[in-house]
């Protein structure tokens, strides 16, 4: 029974990491040069780029 247990919290806990890290590639705003390294994702910037072509189109 204990062992249940604890193999439910460690995979409760794998599954809050695997969260909490994509959680923060969303929200990141540490980078600027928008050149896709970092994996911050910047939608303002993706709207501004997608409404410009629209308006040339």
């Amino acid at each position: 029974m204990v062992q249940y247990i604890l193999v439910g919290l460690l995979g409760l806990g794998a599954v809050g990491y695997l969260g909490w890290i994509i959680f923060r590639s969303f929200t990141s705003s540490e980078c600027t040069s928008g050149c896709g390294k970092c994996g911050a994702l910047d939608v303002k910037s993706i709207q501004k780029s997608i409404e410009k072509k629209k308006a040339t189109v």
